[in-house]
């Protein structure tokens, strides 16, 4: 049975480690030399940006972003001697994407974050592809399928939690019955007291 090219392409995106072993480790070895924020000329994985809206024309920007792995610290706090104030963990409710999304985001204040992907893991780092789109260029603003990021409603999605990764740390991911009180958020309907 013959199979189209994104086709093949995702099959082998399926297990990387194991399919392409050789080629994943080579490109881990490229990834650790690069900075944690890095623009690309094409995506990596074209199957999956494809699939999250990326075209391969003006206007659309790919971007490399580096995550550190493992958990997060409160700094520590000067004053006070008391025994709660010594905890250094920090539970975060965000995944690693959204964090990359964001930092990528710092990074790139004028243009807008459409989606992103994961690309590579080793034991101390995440690498996401993070597609980013120019609201303000008049390719943009003149394809309709796309055009809807230029208005001023979508400024800033990625802090808002808009992203499919931010929509999936708020819990929208989930509908019908036990996902009642997640919208419009938890604490709107906290707010309530539905």
């Amino acid at each position: 049975m013959k199979m189209g090219l994104y086709k093949q392409l995702a099959d082998l995106w399926k297990r990387p480690k194991l399919t392409n072993s050789e080629n994943y480790k080579s490109r881990l070895i490229k990834l650790r030399r690069q900075p944690a924020t890095k623009r690309i000329e094409r995506p990596t994985r074209l199957d999956r940006a494809r699939n999250l809206g990326y075209k391969a024309k003006e206007g659309y920007i790919i971007v490399r972003q580096r995550v550190q792995r493992g958990g997060h610290k409160r700094p520590r706090i000067k004053g006070g001697r008391r025994s709660k104030r010594f905890g250094m963990r920090k539970n975060l409710k965000i995944s690693y994407q959204l964090i990359a999304e964001r930092r990528a985001a710092v990074k790139y204040p004028n243009l807008e974050v459409l989606n992103s992907y994961w690309v590579a893991e080793d034991n101390n780092y995440y690498w996401y592809e993070v597609i980013f789109v120019d609201p303000l260029h008049p390719v943009i603003r003149s394809d309709r399928k796309i055009n809807w990021i230029s208005e001023k409603q979508h400024t800033r999605r990625v802090f808002r939690g808009l992203t499919s990764a931010g929509r999936k740390s708020r819990g929208l991911l989930n509908k019908g019955k036990g996902a009642e009180k997640l919208r419009p958020s938890i604490r709107a309907n906290q707010r309530t007291g539905k």
